[in-house]
């Protein structure tokens, strides 16, 4: 998958992404936009900069949303692909949650906890980025904010909604940080809600052509119990449901069926039947960067293809 991500201006506004859990903690990311598709040196921080780096983050978040201190602030510091966060369950997110309730000094006021590589260099598994998606533009730092105080995490959940996409760039030392310590070219560092990445992700796969994969995608993420297709001609038929996704598989004489196509011009419709093959390729490739597991269902020539999907 080759997905182009980055702060330039793009056509339209973002969509405002729907939190359907209102109780769960402030999810974010700090993102580097790298230069000239350069990739950091280094895959997670050791310690001492982890923590430099969270206070600088914290720094940057209490600066832009004063609720921000009275929580928890817990830091990945360690580089993903966007797709990688943006995944059904937010599990690069409750990993950090894991280890937030992990760490000690509960219920002795706010706390700073970084995460990244141990002693040895290493990068523990909860914090290794998968390899199969380095390359891109975009490396997302995620961040849990969290506390016991439910009002004052809601507050501070709305208030990041309200800020972050329009105003959540970081600081020159804080960016600078990131960029020395990863081994990086960083053009632009900034602050996103789970939501504001999902809503910049919709408009880049938007410009890429995959309009009609997102109401997937955002079914999955924030409404995984839903039902939804796309089912839309000449795409490919998907149907997402139970956390995995159905694709149609269709031989030649099947997908001339189900899309009415006129069987006299055999070269051409050869030539369009191997860009449809193309596009199912490139479509599982992007929804399984994203952690959905695509099953192929193959549709016989005379089946209703929507009748096999829908069992």
């Amino acid at each position: 998958m080759d997905i182009e991500c980055s702060f330039e201006p793009v056509t339209g506004q973002p969509r405002t992404m729907s939190n359907p859990n209102p109780d769960m903690n402030a999810l974010g990311v700090m993102a580097l936009e790298l230069a000239g598709g350069q990739q950091p040196r280094l895959a997670a921080l050791p310690s001492s900069q982890a923590g430099e780096l969270a206070a600088l983050v914290g720094r940057d978040l209490q600066k832009l949303v004063p609720q921000a201190s009275g929580l928890d602030l817990v830091l990945a510091a360690a580089h993903f692909d966007p797709a990688e966060v943006l995944r059904p369950g937010w599990p690069v997110h409750r990993r950090l949650e894991e280890l937030q309730m992990r760490a000690p000094g509960r219920n002795q006021g706010p706390r700073l906890l970084a995460f990244g590589a141990d002693a040895a260099g290493d990068v523990p598994l909860p914090l290794q980025a998968d390899p199969a998606l380095t390359g891109g533009g975009l490396r997302v730092l995620p961040f849990v904010l969290t506390g016991s105080d439910a009002t004052l995490l809601a507050e501070t959940r709305d208030a990041l909604e309200d800020v972050l996409l329009a105003n959540g760039m970081a600081q020159a030392d804080t960016a600078l940080l990131a960029q020395d310590a990863f081994g990086a070219q960083v053009e632009h560092a900034r602050y996103f809600t789970v939501n504001d990445l999902a809503a910049m992700m919709a408009m880049q796969y938007d410009n890429q052509g995959l309009a009609g994969l997102w109401p997937l995608l955002e079914t999955a993420m924030f409404s995984p119990q839903r039902e939804q297709w796309l089912d839309a001609a000449p795409e490919p038929l998907l149907r997402y449901t139970g956390s995995e996704v159905r694709m149609a598989l269709f031989d030649p004489a099947g997908w001339c069926a189900h899309y009415a196509h006129d069987r006299n011009d055999c070269d051409r419709l050869q030539r369009v039947y191997e860009q449809y093959l193309m596009r199912q390729r490139q479509m599982a490739a992007v929804l399984e960067a994203h952690g959905l597991d695509v099953l192929y269902v193959h549709v016989e020539a005379g089946q209703d293809a929507r009748e096999v999907m829908a069992h």
